[in-house]
C-alpha cells in the first residue's frame, strides 16, 4: 500500500499541509502497519505518536523507527486498539482504515473505537467518507461471469457428469463483488452517495448500513448491477484534502467495486430505478451485501446477495 502513490501522497499532503494541527500534539496511529503515517505526523511537528499495530508488521515498524532515530517520538505498541492502554489522551487520530467498498475488513470500527482516547476537541484524519453508487450496463462483464461456470456444463469429466452443479456454480460466482476499474461511460445515472462521519459515528452504526437509492436514468439499456467507489476527506484547520477512488480519478489499490444483479433490468431514459443496498457485518471481518432494485414505471425488479469477503479480482 505504501507503493500506492495516490494513497500515500494524499495522506502526506493532508498531514503536512495541516501542520498546525500536529505541531506539539500527541497523535494516535491506528493500524500503523510500517508506520509511514506516524513518520508523517512527526514531520508535521507531532510531539509524540503512539503507533498501534496488531500484526507482526509491528516489529518492522519498530526497526524503521529506531533506524530513523525517532524512538523518542514514535512509540510502537503491538496489539489491537481495543486491548491497548495509552498513558494519555491524544489530540489527533490518524489511520488508513478503508477497505474495498470502504467497509471491507471492518477496520473502520477499530478506528471509531479509538475515539475513547481522543480529547474533546480532538481531530480525526480522515474525518468523513462518502460511498458512491451508480447503476451500470456491461454486457461483456455479465457474460464473462456466466461463462466462468461453463466448466460445470461437462457431462463426462473423467466419467463424471458435473452439470447438476452448474446452477450452484453460477449462484456462487454472482455472489462475488468484482474488483476492477471501468470506463465511466457504462454508468447509467448520476451516483448517489452515503456519508459516514467518523467524528459522530459509533461502532454499532457500522454493524448494519442501509443505503436507499433512487436513480433517474440518463440512458436506456440493461442495468447489470451497481458500481461502488468512495472518497474520504481530511478536514484540517488550514485545508481540506480529498482522497478519491472514483473511476474519474487516478487509480488506487482500492480500484472500484461492481455488484451484479442476478437478472439484468431494462430501463428507459427518464425512468427511475429505486431500491436499497444493505451491508450486514459478519464474523469474517467483512459484510454480506443485499441489493434490491426496482424499475418504478414497469414494476420489474431484481437483486442479489453478495459476499464482500470473497471478491473476484478482475484486474489481475
Amino acid at each position: 500500500m505504501m507503493q500506492d502513490f495516490v494513497r500515500t501522497a494524499t495522506y502526506h499532503r493532508a498531514i503536512l499541509q495541516n501542520h498546525i494541527d500536529f505541531r506539539d500534539k500527541v497523535v494516535l496511529d491506528v493500524g500503523c502497519g510500517s508506520g509511514i503515517l506516524s513518520f508523517f505526523a512527526v514531520q508535521a511537528g507531532a510531539r509524540r505518536v503512539y503507533a498501534v499495530e496488531a500484526s507482526s508488521v509491528a516489529q518492522y515498524a519498530e526497526v524503521l523507527v529506531k533506524n530513523n532515530h525517532l524512538s523518542d517520538k514514535i512509540i510502537v505498541l503491538p496489539g489491537i486498539i481495543e486491548d491497548i492502554s495509552l498513558p494519555e489522551a491524544v489530540d489527533v487520530i490518524i489511520s488508513e482504515p478503508m477497505g474495498y467498498m470502504l467497509f471491507n475488513e471492518r477496520m473502520l470500527e477499530s478506528y471509531l473505537y479509538a475515539k475513547k482516547w481522543l480529547k474533546a476537541n480532538g481531530m480525526m484524519f480522515p474525518t468523513f467518507s462518502d460511498i458512491h453508487l451508480a447503476p451500470f450496463s456491461d454486457d461483456q462483464l455479465y457474460m464473462e461471469h456466466y461463462s466462468r461456470a461453463n466448466f460445470w456444463y461437462q457431462q463426462c469429466f473423467y466419467g463424471v457428469n458435473l452439470s447438476s452443479l452448474r446452477g450452484a456454480a453460477v449462484d456462487e460466482y454472482f455472489r462475488q463483488p468484482i474488483v476492477d476499474t471501468f470506463d465511466i461511460r457504462i454508468l447509467m445515472a448520476r451516483s448517489v452517495k452515503y456519508t459516514v462521519n467518523f467524528m459522530d459515528a459509533e461502532e454499532a452504526d457500522l454493524h448494519r448500513v442501509e443505503i436507499p437509492f433512487v436513480f433517474q436514468m440518463a440512458q436506456s439499456g440493461l442495468v447489470h448491477g451497481l458500481a461502488f467507489w468512495f472518497d474520504v476527506a481530511f478536514v484540517g484547520s488550514l485545508v481540506t484534502v480529498w482522497l478519491s477512488t472514483a473511476p474519474t480519478e487516478p487509480l488506487t489499490h482500492w480500484y472500484q467495486v461492481r455488484c451484479l444483479l442476478q437478472t439484468p433490468l431494462f430501463a428507459k431514459e427518464g425512468e427511475t430505478l429505486s431500491g436499497k443496498v444493505l451491508f450486514v457485518a459478519n464474523k469474517r471481518q467483512s459484510y454480506d451485501i443485499q441489493i434490491v432494485a426496482l424499475v418504478n414505471q414497469t414494476g420489474f425488479r431484481s437483486g442479489n446477495i453478495l459476499d464482500l469477503k470473497n471478491p473476484f479480482f478482475r484486474f489481475a
